[in-house]
């Protein structure tokens, strides 16, 4: 049996897909925050099955947490986005405020739904015998990575546009390379620190979840009302929905950059907390 709020994921998921089918309004134009809404509570009672506890059931503050952390690092990207412009958003509410509301109700369920479903998928034991030799890192090796992906967060932003629009791959990877060794060197989890132990597990469940959310995400988009399309001038005749194919292939960077994210994230709050 799932928890109480499985079952209204499930209630909330029937009934976007049903307005969507119908395409009535004004549902339509809250598709992705609705959907989301459902999904987190589904998959997280599913977590909560499976292991006995999720951030639902067992850790509610992490959770209340994670949705203005979601906001913060999504409004990072949105920041990019006015110089690289790779994407814009149609069928937005007149009304300001209901456009800032549902900006937020939007960004906030991005990092719960990979958490979760990286949860998940940690929950099925299906990464646990995966395993690699473990790599050996140097403080020098890992200041040069550092370097690499400031290099990579930075430029982008310091070329005209007509180029910027090309380089968010650089984005995408970027913080990864940045954050992940400085997180190595603080002492925070890091995808490294599992490395160096021969762990792949965190890895690839987190790349696999953004992959499913980054389904979902155009799954759900493509039918709503208000929603995003992509000006990403490269494979727009192969798509998946509205995502160009070679876009697509972000889904998975952008989950192991949210986990870096959020763990250089809670560093910084325990250090100004303290």
């Amino acid at each position: 049996m799932l928890k109480a709020h499985g079952y209204i994921g499930i209630l909330i998921i029937f009934f976007v897909e049903i307005t969507l089918i119908l395409q009535l309004q004004p549902f339509i134009s809250w598709t992705t925050p609705t959907a989301w809404t459902g999904y987190i509570l589904l998959v997280d009672s599913l977590v909560c099955r499976l292991r006995g506890k999720s951030l639902l059931c067992n850790r509610m503050r992490k959770f209340a947490v994670l949705l203005p952390l979601s906001i913060v690092l999504w409004v990072v990207f949105e920041l990019y986005n006015l110089h690289l412009a790779n994407w814009k958003y149609v069928n937005l509410p007149d009304n300001m405020a209901l456009r800032v509301f549902g900006y937020c109700w939007s960004f906030a369920t991005i990092l719960p739904a990979i958490f979760e479903t990286s949860a998940l998928l940690d929950a099925l034991h299906l990464f646990d015998r995966v395993r690699v030799k473990g790599i050996r890192t140097t403080r020098s090796s890992l200041f040069f990575w550092m370097i690499v992906g400031l290099l990579f967060v930075i430029g982008p932003l310091l070329v005209r546009q007509s180029l910027a629009v090309y380089l968010f791959g650089f984005v995408w990877v970027g913080f990864i390379l940045f954050l992940d060794p400085l997180n190595k060197v603080l002492g925070n989890p890091s995808l490294l620190g599992d490395l160096e132990q021969g762990r792949l597990k965190t890895l690839l469940s987190l790349m696999v979840a953004g992959y499913i959310c980054g389904l979902f995400w155009e799954f759900w988009n493509y039918w709503a009302h208000t929603k995003w399309v992509y000006t990403f001038p490269i494979t727009q005749g192969l798509k998946y929905f509205e995502m160009p194919i070679l876009g697509f292939l972000g889904f998975g960077p952008f989950a192991l950059e949210l986990y870096a994210m959020y763990h250089f994230a809670a560093y910084v709050k325990r250090a100004v907390v303290r």
